[in-house]
């Protein structure tokens, strides 16, 4: 049995009804006429009952289906039917609730010259009376022949009425011949108003304050393109009620479940105009919206608004207020959003059963795609990037560089005007100066600009505000994707270094990960520490050295492979690392003695670290042999290697042997 009858006059009602449809819930509907029972969209749930009732027999209905809540969504100008309906609920004790047509602000307050306001149809008629000229009438038929009994007006109305036969028996009666008589369903568009207008001659126009869904907006300009008066009767006072949106949340409780959405969405630019039509609509119905406060004024949000953007803000609210929710983000909803993490605390908050729900996302333009398409460039050759909330470009500047030396082609978002004066000086100083800068600055707002840059323009830049880049590099070289730097790369002197062959062994065997952590320990001229750096920007390198010559050298090294990823700590081991974070992976390249105790103290803070160490002497040797027998590790393995090179003496080639050097290599397996 239904628990909701809606009573429909107007577009709100049929809107509310199919809003119930898509929440899977049965409900009666009441229209006054056959044409209004012809414009409902058909639906198995959906109970549609045909004809006018009086108080009497709507408190029967209401009675005999067992009705607890009644919609009124008739006509604001209705006067008998929202009082019987009122009465009737009350008698029954179900639950009344008065839609009324959402009215906006400017809707209800505009002024100009041409156009005047009249309490009541009387006023309007008397006020008609002393006019000249044909007359629009869109204010439907029912006071139609209150208009034709004036001999003044009568014969001077074109008549604009719902297409059903009793608006045209009206028509009629009333004395309005078939020429006169523009039966049509509304709302009509600007220019559709205009050309009535013009087809017939039309001096004045006659319209009741309908709002948004009436068409009032389009009626208004209308008449001020065509240079006629317009004649508005305001909404009478006892019109007021609920919006549709404060009637979908009180529904909400009489749902049989209760099928709330909730629309992650993906704004693009940030103005409607840049939404998917299926993610417009998802906002558009929402109930509450959620966004940052430039995204919710940028898309005119007029359903109850919160400037939220941080799960920790919106679930308290969606707990406690029922409904439809969309939450707002700029750009894609894949693309450096907030969406991911949203997605995964509504998710939780549903897993544990504090929300109840459908999560969907929507997805939209991406800043990339667009800035792509205002330069007519492809985006699928960049690499993408974002500095955007994430710290300064100074924190990604090696990640930043490496992207940009390797690519062709590197997509960056930025917070500002800094930010890019501080990429210009960044390229300058690395000798990239041939780059050229493709910004869009406030991309899709009045305010947009498109530059072609070279680094050196960007320090004259002022304008503040959201940039997004293309970076094109021309000399982009190929990434090393393995190590292998010849001796001969590294600044030396006369600090020891792990020979070519040896780094190339130690690090295969350490198993490196992308994002790995890695102790470089008694790194001496840094080479190690250089050759994991280069392999990744997101592999971070502590190189721990307590020689200051050597320290310096690592710092040349360093910088003359521009990484900015080595982090060199003059220190001994195992004092130096106890306030670095935890390791994935350690080099041991001299231990000073103390092997037993740095192992202690990098298992203290990753009992599963990947470790390798060398040794050159028979005494380190020994202790790696007592490694097992005072650490729980597994995948113990040592081998020896022995490297010989040629040498060109003459015109021969002679062996020449380097020292042996003995590999160790374990890891943690402490659970």
């Amino acid at each position: 049995m239904s628990k909701i009858l809606i009573f429909a006059g107007t577009t709100e009602g049929r809107e509310l009804s199919e809003w119930l449809c898509e929440k899977g819930c049965a409900h009666d509907l009441c229209v006054a006429t056959e044409y209004g029972e012809q414009v409902m969209n058909e639906d198995p749930l959906v109970k549609v009952h045909t004809g006018r009732m009086d108080e009497v027999q709507i408190a029967s209905f209401i009675e005999r289906e067992g009705i607890q809540v009644v919609v009124d969504a008739t006509h604001p100008y209705a006067k008998e039917a929202p009082e019987n309906i009122k009465q009737a609920a009350e008698e029954k004790g179900a639950a009344y609730l008065r839609l009324d047509r959402n009215q906006t602000e400017e809707d209800v307050k505009g002024v100009s010259a041409d156009k005047y306001y009249f309490p009541d149809t009387a006023l309007c008629i008397e006020t008609l009376a002393n006019t000249e000229g044909n007359i629009l009438l869109t204010t439907g038929s029912k006071e139609l022949p209150d208009y034709c009994a004036n001999e003044k007006v009568k014969d001077r109305i074109f008549a604009r009425v719902l297409p059903g036969t009793e608006s045209i028996a009206i028509c009629e009666k009333s004395g309005i011949p078939g020429k006169r008589i523009i039966a049509m369903q509304g709302p009509f568009s600007l220019d559709m108003n205009l050309a009535i207008i013009k087809d017939h001659d039309i001096k004045i126009m006659v319209t009741k304050q309908t709002g948004k869904s009436g068409g009032f907006a389009e009626k208004e300009e209308a008449a001020a393109k065509a240079g006629i008066p317009l004649y508005v009767i305001g909404v009478p006072e006892n019109s007021a009620g609920m919006s549709a949106a404060e009637v979908r949340r009180t529904l909400y409780g009489y749902l049989d479940e209760r099928k709330r959405t909730i629309s992650l969405i993906g704004c693009g630019m940030g103005h409607p105009e840049n939404l998917t039509v299926e993610a417009y609509q998802a906002m558009q119905s929402a109930d509450l919206v959620f966004g940052a406060k430039r995204i919710l004024e940028d898309c005119k949000i007029t359903a109850e608004s919160y400037p939220y953007y941080f799960a920790k803000e919106i679930i308290p609210v969606l707990k406690e207020k029922p409904g439809d929710a969309a939450i707002l983000f700029s750009g894609d909803s894949g693309f450096y959003s907030g969406a991911t993490k949203m997605t995964l605390a509504l998710k939780e908050a549903v897993a544990n059963g504090e929300l109840s729900g459908e999560i969907k996302v929507y997805p939209g333009i991406s800043s990339v795609s667009n800035l792509a398409a205002l330069f007519g460039i492809s985006w699928e050759d960049a690499t993408l990037f974002s500095v955007h909330g994430r710290g300064t470009v100074e924190t990604w500047r090696g990640r930043l560089l490496h992207t940009i030396r390797t690519s062709k082609k590197t997509f960056l978002l930025v917070s500002g005007v800094n930010d890019l004066k501080t990429i210009g000086k960044m390229l300058l100083e690395e000798e990239m100066d041939d780059c050229r800068i493709l910004a869009g600055y406030q991309m899709s707002y009045p305010e947009q600009e498109l530059l072609d840059l070279a680094p050196a323009d960007c320090d004259s830049l002022e304008k503040d505000g959201l940039y997004a880049l293309f970076i094109l590099n021309p000399r982009a070289g190929v990434a090393a994707v393995t190590h292998g730097l010849p001796d001969s790369s590294f600044i030396r002197a006369k600090v020891p270094m792990t020979k070519e062959e040896v780094r190339t062994a130690s690090i295969s065997k350490l198993h490196l990960t992308g994002d790995a952590v890695v102790y470089d320990v008694g790194s001496g001229t840094g080479s190690i520490a250089v050759e994991i750096a280069r392999i990744s920007p997101d592999i971070t390198v502590y190189a721990i050295e307590r020689k200051e010559e050597a320290v310096d050298l690592i710092r040349q090294n360093a910088e003359a492979f521009g990484l900015s990823n080595v982090k060199i700590i003059p220190a001994y081991a195992p004092e130096g690392l106890e306030e670095l974070p935890a390791p994935t992976h350690v080099f041991i390249g001299g231990s000073g003695g103390n092997l037993k105790e740095i192992l202690a103290a990098i298992f203290a803070k990753n009992p599963k670290t990947s470790i390798v160490a060398n040794a050159v002497s028979h005494e380190t040797f020994e202790e790696f042999l007592q490694i097992e027998k005072n650490f729980n590790v597994s995948d113990f393995d040592i081998v020896q290697m022995a490297v010989t090179r040629t040498r060109k003496v003459g015109n021969y080639h002679m062996l020449q042997a380097e020292n042996p050097v003995w590999i160790c290599s374990f890891k943690g397996n402490i659970e």
